[in-house]
Formats: structure tokens, C-alpha cells, sequence
């Protein structure tokens, strides 16, 4: 499994409840994009529309060699493929519940296929964001000191 791009602003504005896997319908030029590693899922999100799953705001840039006429868009509307039963079940919670879709890792799986983790979010309060970023600062802290101790 290689991965291509991750989104660690996900990880820091929300919390995490579930997480799934979906395939992506790509382009040829966005598929080169992306083993060349031109992509940022910093903005992203995941929007159901009509029924179908769509990656929205995510950047894939296109290389300097691609023809113009054939060039994609680089932020546009990604469609992703999931089971039916299982956008139904995201739609609920989703709809009814107040959650999130929001996309964590765009990555190629052993069969060589686009695929990205999607997670199901609720989003963090400020007071929320303060308390992670103090735990993340004690785990440097915590490192450091071990590093620096010598038995």
C-alpha cells in the first residue's frame, strides 16, 4: 500500500468515529498526477449527491507534460465508489445525526487502484482543539526526555 497523500488537518479538526474505504473514478492524466505524488487533500470533503459519494475541493494537480486539451481539472468533483448499502447507512448518519464525511489518505492498494479512506467525523469544539494540542506537546516532551536520558 502506497500512499499518496494524507490529511492531517482531518485528524486535528475532528473527531474520528468510523472509517471506511472507496474506490476513486479517476482520469489517465490524474492517475500519472497522482503516482508522481501532486495531490492535497488539505480543503477536501466527501458530499452525497443524488445517492453517489463525491470527493469535492480535493487538488491533483496535472504535470507540465500533459496535452492541454486533454488536462483535468484540478479541483474538481471526484465521483466514489462504495456499495450501495453503505452510502445508504453514511446518508442516515449523516442527514439525521450531524456528522461528517471527510476524506483521511488518498493511497494505491496491492492491485495498484486508487483508493482513499474515508472517515465519518464529528467536529471538534475549540476547548477540544486545545486539549489535543497539549497532549501532542506532552508526547514531544515525553520523547525528548527519553531520548536525552542516558542509563
Amino acid at each position: 500500500m502506497k500512499i499518496i497523500a494524507r490529511n492531517k488537518k482531518a485528524l486535528f479538526d475532528f473527531s474520528i468515529l468510523e472509517k471506511f474505504e472507496a474506490g476513486i473514478v479517476l482520469k489517465g492524466s490524474e492517475v500519472v498526477a497522482l503516482r508522481q505524488g501532486r495531490a492535497n487533500l488539505k480543503d477536501s470533503f466527501v458530499r452525497i449527491i443524488k445517492g453517489e459519494l463525491f470527493l469535492l475541493n480535493a487538488h491533483i494537480s496535472y504535470l507540465n507534460t500533459t496535452n492541454s486539451h486533454f488536462r483535468h481539472e484540478e479541483r474538481g468533483a471526484r465521483k466514489l465508489l462504495m456499495h450501495r448499502k453503505q452510502i445508504d447507512k453514511l446518508l442516515g448518519k449523516v442527514s439525521i445525526e450531524g456528522f461528517t464525511l471527510v476524506v483521511l489518505e488518498l493511497y494505491f492498494n496491492h492491485k495498484n487502484k486508487a483508493k482513499a479512506t474515508l472517515a465519518l467525523a464529528k467536529g471538534k469544539n475549540l476547548h477540544d482543539k486545545r486539549e489535543s494540542l497539549k497532549k501532542k506537546q506532552a508526547n514531544l516532551e515525553a520523547r525528548a526526555a527519553m531520548k536525552n536520558y542516558k542509563a
